[in-house]
């Protein structure tokens, strides 16, 4: 068996991606522990391993002692000199032991007992590994499911991909590979590996791994906001003045950002550039929306945005998610008013109307448009050619009309 032992340890080395050393301890420490039950608890126990030969030497120590007080510990100073002349009080004499004297049960345990370290210094590794790897992407393939979260496959380990962190308008088969963000590593019985393909630092990595300015540290990306499936607006500059950090991240024909998007599976980018002036900012942020004034409280840290009126519903986007990124992109509020709401603004009649009423600034101005512009001509105006201005019930118009005469009346 110990002739054996030398290829053993290799093969296992190799195989499981430990080193030597953590192998050898394994079989050490099972060969112990197998002593001690077969010789008795309190037994002392040396175990050796000779890495040229892959040879194990087992050693049962006992203290040289004037008095033996334990028999499976000590050894008096007379037996002593019977095996070694040269020993005196307080030295440890060792009896060898042949592994095969421990006999069948002892194999067992030792076979046991090496197989469960071999387990956790493979967990170990696992954990170090993936530990380190933190905050990065990695890529697997969808081995099975369990309800709605998704199992990954990273070859020697496996990832939790939660159905939270899954981009929601994806659909996953077992043998899909994908790539995540490892964004959590904790142990428990196992290595546990979260992923995610939802959370914004996704699309950061994407792009730094696509775009060499940015691995250069050329092309900076100063912030990102993200609707996972939906749309990514991310906005960059470059420390260089000769490069276009846009350009650097679409890529010749659209080459670099194509990955990303093969990627996203459909999610839309925009990359604009950055300007630290928000009213600049704001300007670029809302592409492809395009801007025509830009009003900034600073004391509210809100942009007041006007554009075209046909530029409006695409400024604001489908639900208003043009917008919403663009705010989060900025770091400010973000209000939009097309041209006409804007200048509509700036009649005080009007601004008292919507005040008054309590009504949006879209529904004041349909109003407006049918030539309702102010307090007492809309009180003047049948409430049923009110309600059809405006699309409201005529109770809902009848409890405006009466708001709008106390306030007058007021």
């Amino acid at each position: 068996m110990q002739r054996e032992l030398k290829k053993i340890v290799e093969s296992l080395s190799k195989e499981k991606g430990l080193s030597k050393e953590i192998v050898v301890e394994a079989l050490l420490d099972g060969i112990k522990t197998a002593a001690k039950k077969k010789l008795g608890a309190k037994t002392k126990i040396e175990v050796k391993y000779d890495e040229e030969s892959g040879e194990i030497e087992i050693y049962k120590l006992k203290e040289v002692v004037d008095q033996v007080k334990n028999i499976e510990s000590e050894i008096s100073l007379e037996e002593a000199k019977k095996l070694a002349p040269e020993v005196g009080i307080g030295d440890i004499l060792g009896e060898k032991i042949e592994l095969a004297d421990l006999g069948r049960i002892a194999a067992q345990i030792v076979k046991q007992l090496f197989s469960q370290r071999l387990r956790l210094a493979e967990k170990q590794i696992i954990y170090e590994e993936f530990k380190n790897k933190l905050g990065e992407i990695v890529s697997g393939y969808v081995h099975r499911f369990n309800k709605r979260d998704i199992i990954l496959s990273l070859g020697k380990a496996e990832a939790l991909l939660p159905e939270e962190e899954a981009i929601p308008t994806e659909t996953y088969r077992r043998g899909d590979r994908i790539k995540a963000l490892i964004i959590e590593v904790y142990r428990q019985k196992e290595p546990q590996i979260l992923v995610s393909r939802s959370h914004p630092a996704f699309v950061r990595k994407l792009f730094e791994k696509e775009v060499p300015e940015i691995q250069e540290g050329i092309v900076k990306i100063v912030n990102l906001a993200r609707e996972p499936g939906s749309r990514t607006k991310i906005a960059v500059y470059s420390t260089n003045p000769n490069i276009d950090p846009v350009g650097a991240c679409v890529g010749v024909r659209g080459a670099r950002i194509r990955v990303i998007l093969e990627e996203l599976k459909g999610e839309k980018i925009d990359v604009v550039p950055w300007d630290p002036d928000p009213a600049k900012f704001v300007y670029n942020a809302l592409s492809p929306a395009e801007c025509s004034k830009v009003i900034v409280d600073e004391a509210h840290r809100t942009l007041e945005v006007i554009v075209p009126d046909d530029q409006l519903s695409l400024a604001i986007g489908k639900k208003g998610e043009n917008v919403r990124l663009a705010s989060k992109l900025v770091g400010w509020r973000i209000d939009i008013l097309s041209e006409t709401q804007f200048l509509r603004r700036q009649e005080p009649e009007f601004l008292k109307l919507i005040k008054i009423t309590g009504l949006s600034d879209e529904i004041a101005g349909y109003l407006y448009e049918a030539n309702i512009k102010d307090l007492k001509t809309l009180i003047e105006t049948p409430p049923e050619k009110v309600a059809e201005i405006i699309k409201f019930p005529l109770d809902e118009v009848h409890k405006i009309l009466e708001k709008t005469k106390k306030e007058l009346s007021a």
